[in-house]
Order: structure tokens, then sequence, then C-alpha cells
């Protein structure tokens, strides 16, 4: 299947009509929206090609299956069942959570930039792990990007509403807290987010320990790099740097999605997006709508590889190594992960399927799924 849709991106790509029009046909017929994985991820690649052909005019549209599925929008309580699915987003969680109370451990007031996919489903977690340390809970800044582009999971909830939610919670387990969004764009690298904290002075007295932590939202910053100028996701660790963090927390799916060449970036993700497929097909049923939810936002991401170009091609995945150059280049140095953290990691990946697994490389630690590499996490100090 793969093949085929190799052959079908080259011949939409050469304007080869006729033969992108057969070998829809093939794959249209052999990969229905409700087989199995395999089929499902296939569909999901044949409907991203359509959309591609439709808009670049290469062939007809194949109106029974150009339809993408739209995207649930989760409420708190359906968006922590639908993180605690999988390992897939919990492994950061707990790994970079570990980290945190040990890099805070004495300070009277901890301030948290969170930079963070899911939509501080991390967060309550943490201040429980505030509310029983031994010399009693910090007081909890919470700064979050406002984000003004919607990236799939979407929450039915403001910010405001959101944060109003996470200071009661704090509030019923005795942790003081502060809230505040900052309305703020990945596509100039948060530069309103990062002035906002250069404004406010974060992390500048001796009492307040500042945490960055990225949970699978750096990759939405354009990697294009202008001529004379250094790309917005370098600038923007720099800039981070500038605030001189505490720690700063890392982590995201370990993929390239990058390649300006359609086929590339098709085989990578094709070779990467199996696994979420795989993952879904062993615990939840074809009927069971957290599963449609689950793959309608990977449907989203597909479309986004393969169908779009320029700015409108936000999901670019780059590998745990061009991230840890970019770290370095930034002027910071792993600070890696206790064995108390390594642990916390595997107790919570004993709750799942036996297919996940970790392992560590150098100083960062990488959920693994069957083997294959699927989300790394790494921790940093300023060198």
């Amino acid at each position: 299947m793969e093949q085929l849709l190799v052959h079908c991106a080259n011949a939409i790509e050469t304007n080869d009509a006729t033969l992108a029009q057969q070998i829809l046909w093939v794959l249209n017929n052999i990969a229905p929206p409700d087989g199995d994985s395999g089929q499902r991820l296939t569909c999901g690649f044949l409907r991203a090609l359509i959309s591609r052909a439709t808009r670049i005019g290469s062939c007809k549209l194949l109106p029974d299956v150009a339809v993408f599925i739209p995207n649930h929008k989760f409420s708190i309580t359906e968006l922590a069942g639908f993180v605690d699915l999988t390992p897939w987003h919990r492994f950061g969680f707990t790994a970079a959570n570990a980290a945190v109370m040990e890099a805070v451990e004495g300070r009277s007031v901890v301030h948290i930039v969170d930079l963070s996919l899911t939509h501080c489903m991390q967060i309550p977690t943490l201040i429980d792990s505030f509310s029983t340390r031994p010399e009693g809970p910090p007081f909890l800044k919470l700064t979050v990007a406002g984000a003004t582009e919607d990236f799939p999971p979407m929450l039915d909830l403001s910010y405001e509403d959101l944060g109003a939610k996470l200071i009661n919670f704090a509030r019923s387990r005795n942790v003081a807290m502060e809230f505040r969004v900052v309305p703020s764009s990945s596509s100039d690298g948060f530069s309103s987010l990062i002035d906002h904290l250069k404004i406010t002075g974060a992390g500048g007295s001796n009492s307040e320990a500042l945490i960055v932590n990225c949970q699978m939202l750096l990759h939405y910053i354009p990697d294009l790099q202008t001529l004379g100028a250094s790309s917005p996701r370098s600038a923007f660790l720099k800039a981070v740097r500038g605030l001189n963090p505490c720690t700063v927390l890392l982590v995201d799916e370990d993929a390239d999605f990058t390649s300006e060449n359609l086929v590339a970036r098709l085989r990578s993700a094709y070779n990467y997006l199996w696994i979420p497929y795989d993952t879904v097909e062993t615990f939840l049923p074809r009927e069971s709508r957290q599963r449609q939810w689950y793959e309608a936002d990977m449907c989203w991401k597909i479309e986004n590889v393969v169908a779009q170009e320029g700015p409108q091609r936000v999901e670019r995945l780059e590998p745990k190594g061009k991230w840890v150059q970019r770290m370095r280049g930034a002027g910071f140095r792993g600070a890696g992960f206790s064995e108390e953290a390594v642990a916390e990691v595997k107790s919570m990946l004993d709750e799942h399927a036996a297919g996940w697994g970790m392992k560590r490389e150098e100083q960062d630690l990488v959920l693994t799924w069957k083997g294959h590499n699927v989300v790394f996490a790494t921790a940093w100090l300023p060198a």
C-alpha cells in the first residue's frame, strides 16, 4: 500500500492525471475506512492525496472518500480520558513532572510556562505532587499561550474557564495558584509570549523557579530559514535561554516531516503514523467514539503533511537529534532524568498494553511501540 501511495503521489506531482486516477481507484477499493489498522491508515493518506490533487487540479474528485471527518471538540472530562488512552502524552507528562519536582525542591514560587498541545492536561497531576511536598506547596504561577490556531485535540472551553477550573482544583489541594493566558501564535515563534515574560521579569527573583514546559507544540513553529536569519525555532529557543529558566522540558514526536519533497514526506509519515492506528487496534472496538476521535485527529495530521504546502503545512516534526542540536546551539546542556523519574515512567507504562516500552538514549528517554521510537523526552539546563 505504501508503494501505491508513493506511485500516486508521483503521478499527482507530474500531472499524470490518468495514472493518478487509476491508482486512486485501486486504493479506494483496497483501503476501506472501516478496515484493519493498515487499511484505515492508507485510507487517511488516500483522502489526503485526493485533497492535494483536487487543490492543484491534477484529477477529478472522488466524492465518496474525499470528505474528512470533522475534528471533535473535547470537554475537559473527554480530553482527560482521551489523553489517558495511551502513553503517547502521559509519557512526556510523567517524565517532565518528575523532573520539575526535583528542579524546584525548596523553591517557594514556581512559575511554569506551559506550551502544551493538550491544554494543561499535565497540570492537575503536578498540583497533586506539589500538595504533598514535604516542605509544603509552593505558590504556583501558570502562564499559557492562548494559541490563535486550532490544532487537534481541540477543546470546547475557553482558556479563561480552563484556568478557573485549575485554580479551583489547586485550592482544593491547598495550593495557591495564579493563571495567566497570553494570546500568542506558533507561526511567529510565540513572540508575544516571550515579550510578556521579558516585560514581567519572569524568573527574575531568587525565590522564583522558572520552568518552560514544551509538550508537542514546538514543531508547529515554522522551521524555514530565511536568508541571513536563524530559523524561527532556533530563535525561539535562544529567546527562552535569555529568560534564564531553571529547567526546560522538551517532549515531542520522534519523526521527520520537514522534507520539501512530497514523496519523502509521505514515506516518513506513513512509516510513523501506522503506530497510533496499531495501538488503538489493540484495545478500542471499531464502533468506539474515542477511536473515531483519535483517528480523525490522525487524519488531520496526515492531510496537513500531504495536502498542504507553505505556511499552511504546520505539521513539521523534527527527530530528537535535530532538537538536541538546536537546544545546544541555543545555549543549553542536557540535564537527563533521575532514576526516580525513570521508575515513575516505567510504573506508568505498566498500566498500558505490553507493546509499549521505554529506552534511554544518552541522557534522554524515548517511548517505543513494538521497538519503534514514538516520543522523546529531554530535560535541559542553561549551559
